[in-house]
């Protein structure tokens, strides 16, 4: 076999080989969405919030006490569907682009500024395609504050999409895409470049071991707290459209209808849940990568 079918081989392999773990990103997000969806849910619930000043803790006991302990995973289901889409879209393509860049330049690592666009990318991506249970993840979520007549009473993912597109249309599953496009894209570049250099940095300046979970908690951690400070803003913005029943105001008119009645601390408005979510979410999530990645699951 000739050097140039060898090679042409090579890639293909690779390539198939990528496809078969293209959906590491989804399936670890949905696993740490396991551990943190009761504090995602008193993070949306204290976004919406009429009046700020409730503690996260505060959230998560007047749920508990007022709707029962089951009622702290409400809206699971589409949780879980945007794991399964919004994350395997935005992981798989990135990691898909970092990968087609490393056989393109012969094993060259990319720097950063090559991973921040190939990240923006994955991360519009991702947004595009998770908007429509993102929709219905929220409207779940933030379902029993309000008055009884008002409730959607949605009794899954699915069939909140399926009500949806009846009862009011197709583009209400993509109410507030402009706010998740700009998350989506803030996320993927501050969490999963912000892992991968944090990851160089404590392996090449620290010496610590590749291998080790210690290594991959440290760099996750770093991720985490970056992530949830870029994209407050976007995120609060973007849960109080998709939460609206539909009053016609761009994100612009609503981010600045908010700043001017309640400050500028709107913009991170729940930063502090968002941590204790996105920390051990984005946690979670590596750990949890890192040893698909190990044991090659699915190859």
């Amino acid at each position: 076999m000739s050097s140039r079918k060898i090679q042409t081989f090579r890639k293909r392999i690779s390539t198939e080989n990528h496809f078969k773990r293209f959906w590491y990103g989804g399936l670890a997000s949905m696993a740490a969405c396991l551990v943190t969806h009761p504090l995602d849910l008193a993070k949306v619930r204290l976004q919406t919030a009429a009046k700020p000043g409730q503690s996260l803790i505060g959230m998560l006991y007047h749920i508990v006490t007022k709707d029962g302990i089951t009622k702290i995973y409400s809206g699971l289901t589409a949780s879980l569907l945007r794991q399964a889409t919004y994350s395997t879209t935005r992981f798989g393509v990135y990691e898909y682009l970092k990968e087609l860049y490393i056989n393109k330049t012969h094993n060259t690592k990319p720097s950063t500024v090559v991973l921040l666009p190939m990240s923006m990318v994955a991360g519009a991506l991702g947004g595009l395609v998770g908007n429509p249970s993102d929709v219905v993840n929220i409207r779940m979520q933030n379902d029993s504050t309000l008055p009884s007549n008002q409730r959607r009473n949605y009794k899954n993912a699915f069939d909140g999409i399926y009500r949806i597109c009846k009862n009011e249309n197709v583009s209400s599953l993509f109410r507030g895409l402009s706010p998740n496009l700009v998350r989506g894209v803030l996320m993927t570049a501050s969490q999963v470049v912000t892992y991968d250099i944090a990851k160089t940095f404590l392996i090449d300046k620290i010496h610590m071991d590749p291998s080790k979970k210690s290594t991959h908690f440290s760099a996750s951690l770093i991720a985490g707290l970056v992530a949830t400070t870029v994209c407050s803003p976007a995120d609060v913005v973007k849960t109080r459209i998709m939460n609206s029943k539909g009053s016609g105001q761009s994100a612009i008119s609503i981010l600045v209808n908010a700043v001017k009645h309640e400050g500028i601390g709107f913009l991170f408005r729940g930063w502090l849940p968002s941590f204790i979510r996105l920390g051990p979410h984005t946690i979670v999530t590596f750990l949890v990568l890192e040893q698909l990645r190990k044991f090659k699951l699915g190859m």
